[in-house]
């Protein structure tokens, strides 16, 4: 992406942008000139932001909170979400409950504005079992964990507001984000979960004898793909935003093998039972995303990989 100067003049609201995603795509809105304002839950952002990037501490629940942000602000990103795929199993009317009621509120509250939203949904649980390989934005949706169900519902709410209040939102469905700053042990992100594991000394954990194919985006391809979609994502369209290429838990460790071997250690593997909530291959169809925005992701997996490794490595974590 070139810098541009016609996102000068807009004002740019990313709500949950204090976190890993947020790391990379608050610079790369900045870069195309907007002024960003990131909301977050934690008295400061997890990860450091631009000097140039207002931070609010709040949550988007907080109704007079977030009118007074949408009142300045002409575009949203919403990144924020309560749970992962995990605990939302353990809860999932908790997990309803924290995140339906606060965006479906935001949708209404940007509808009044006419403002546009863009709404980060979740490419891995919204279609369930995939039917077909890789899937596309048209594949069932049949979520089998509650996070997915959630995560549906919302783009759902989305639809029903475009229809009913003029809501100008985009959807994204991403896949599996990794690379640099992923902290591991935390309930998602894989990746950096056993390479961390492996230079730790314990085993990697795979959930099934290969465990589960996943489409591993990097991050920062990720981040692009999210302003290609804000930029140029015609509005109500839902775009999947992935590599197209699935690999399984075994398939990864067979490509970490030789890195990790090179850098001096030896990777154990602890085979677990499969879990009910793990849809078994996840793989994302993004030629619409590329057709209609010109996004392509540019960062291969064993580049990744190694970035990934050396940043733990060095002791980041």
């Amino acid at each position: 992406m070139r810098p541009g100067s016609d996102y000068a003049k807009i004002n740019t609201l990313v709500i949950g942008g204090g976190g890993y995603i947020g790391a990379y795509l608050v610079p790369m809105l900045i870069t195309r000139g907007r002024r960003v304002t990131v909301l977050g839950r934690s008295a400061k952002p997890h990860y450091a932001l631009p000097e140039t990037a207002s931070y609010v501490a709040g949550d988007f629940g907080q109704r007079e909170l977030i009118s007074g942000l949408l009142d300045r602000h002409q575009e949203v990103i919403h990144l924020a979400y309560a749970t992962v795929p995990n605990t939302s199993f353990e809860n999932p009317l908790a997990d309803l409950l924290q995140n339906l009621p606060p965006t479906v509120q935001l949708f209404s509250e940007v509808a009044d504005r006419g403002g546009k939203l863009l709404l980060i949904s979740s490419g891995g649980t919204v279609y369930g079992e995939a039917v077909k390989l890789p899937i596309c934005e048209d594949h069932p949706t049949k979520p089998i964990s509650p996070y997915g169900v959630t995560k549906l519902t919302l783009e759902n709410y989305a639809h029903l507001y475009a229809v009913t209040h003029g809501l100008r939102f985009v959807c994204i469905r991403p896949a599996n984000a990794y690379g640099v700053g992923q902290r591991p042990f935390i309930g998602q992100g894989f990746i950096s979960t056993a390479i961390a594991s492996v230079m730790r000394g314990m085993p990697i954990k795979i959930f099934g004898k290969d465990g589960t194919i996943r489409d591993y985006i990097y991050v920062s391809d990720l981040a692009a793909g999210i302003v290609s979609a804000l930029e140029h994502g015609r509005i109500s369209e839902t775009y999947n935003l992935g590599t197209g290429v699935g690999r399984s838990n075994k398939e990864v460790i067979h490509i970490l093998s030789s890195l990790m071997k090179e850098m001096g250690f030896e990777i154990l593997v602890d085979h677990l039972p499969e879990r009910a909530f793990d849809v078994k291959a996840n793989v994302l169809d993004s030629s619409k995303l590329q057709l209609h925005t010109g996004w392509k992701p540019e960062i291969a997996i064993e580049q990744g990989l190694r970035l990934t490794s050396e940043w733990i490595r060095n002791g980041n974590v």
